[in-house]
């Protein structure tokens, strides 16, 4: 109860800058999500909106309706909108004093941090509440260089990379991990992005939001810790944006500091240009492919699809192209559910059949 949570996400739900919040609806292994608040999707369920499958929780027009409908006490206002800039827009900037108002912690993945902010600051006091910023990375006396110790961890490390951003990889591993967990294996999970963290990884870092000095050994850090506390049977490393994108390089940094001996490739087939960068097409997936082939000993073995602006039959379809035309075994993990992919590890890694 002390957890419980409404997310902000207005006009964003179910849209890509709004990963944060769909990542929540789905799964939140910290605070229970209670409410939504969207005014352009109010009075749906959220999971009904997002996936089809109703979930209880629902959309508000705002926070003073989300508060008087709820009957449960609202402790945390999480902030779940992504944008690209990692900005906090200006009209936003009043919400978050009104939910501080509202005797609401905050809790944020933005890369403006509210508690340098002391205005906001100010207000948190006022209240008896407390502020957040889960990107914030520690002083650099916390932070970790590369030592090498990720070669000498044994347990298969699987990380799913992507052709994009916010296109489905931290969904996909964090569902792999689930779905593995439920057939007898220990999965652990590493996160590399905000979203991860708010969702309640234990292990991992925001990336982005790191020197680049120290991203790689953060990278392995986090895989060793897991390895060394957890004992997992098996790793899996959630991957940021591509390989080939342009704009961003923590894809390197996670091939080098979590050195994975397996990638699942996720992929949006009616998805052609870059997120937030339209005039950048999306090279070919055979090309990502190659590109990994060439920066890593792990192979592909498997893809793993989104099915935004796709129809059932669309994604059927895809399926059967892709394994057709690539060879390897693919599925959306949200829609055909996790069996094939994890085939697919542990016939990569024969080890874990014993722990099935």
């Amino acid at each position: 109860m002390d957890n419980n949570a409404i997310v902000f996400c207005e006009g964003m739900f179910g849209e890509l800058d709004g990963k944060t919040a769909n990542g929540l609806v789905r799964y939140s292994g910290i605070y229970k999500i209670v409410g939504v608040i969207d005014s352009t999707k109010a009075g749906k369920d959220a999971g009904e909106y997002l996936d089809g499958k109703k979930n209880g929780i629902l959309i508000y027009r705002s926070i003073d309706e989300a508060l008087s409908k709820i009957k449960e006490p609202v402790n945390y206002f999480i902030y779940g909108i992504a944008p690209s800039s990692a900005r906090l827009p200006k009209e936003h900037r009043a919400i978050i004093f009104d939910a501080l108002r509202h005797h609401l912690n905050i809790v944020s993945g933005l890369m403006d941090f509210f508690t340098e902010d002391r205005a906001l600051m100010k207000e948190a006091r006022a209240y008896s509440v407390r502020i957040f910023d889960i990107r914030k990375p520690p002083s650099k006396r916390k932070l970790h260089i590369f030592t090498g110790k990720i070669f000498d961890v044994k347990t298969p490390i699987v990380s799913v990379l992507g052709t994009d951003t916010a296109i489905g990889k931290r969904t996909t591993a964090i569902y792999l991990k689930e779905a593995l967990r439920a057939k007898g294996i220990n999965a652990v999970f590493v996160t590399t992005g905000q979203t991860g963290i708010v969702q309640g990884a234990k292990y991992g870092r925001a990336l982005d939001a790191i020197p680049g000095e120290f991203i790689i050994g953060e990278v392995e850090y986090a895989v060793v810790q897991a390895y060394e506390n957890e004992h997992p049977d098996i790793i899996l490393v959630e991957g940021q944006s591509s390989l080939s994108h342009p704009a961003f390089l923590s894809s390197f940094a996670i091939l080098k500091g979590a050195y994975p001996k397996a990638i699942i490739l996720q992929h949006a087939p009616k998805r052609k240009m870059y997120c937030d960068y339209p005039f950048l097409p999306i090279p070919d997936l055979q090309k990502e492919i190659n590109l990994i082939k060439k920066l890593s000993k792990a192979g592909v073995i498997a893809i793993t699809l989104n099915h935004e602006k796709m129809t059932d039959e669309e994604l059927d379809r895809a399926v059967k192209s892709y394994e057709a035309k690539y060879q390897l075994p693919t599925a959306d993990v949200l829609k055909h559910g996790a069996d094939k992919i994890i085939k697919a590890i542990v016939d990569t890694f024969p080890s874990l059949y014993a722990k099935l």
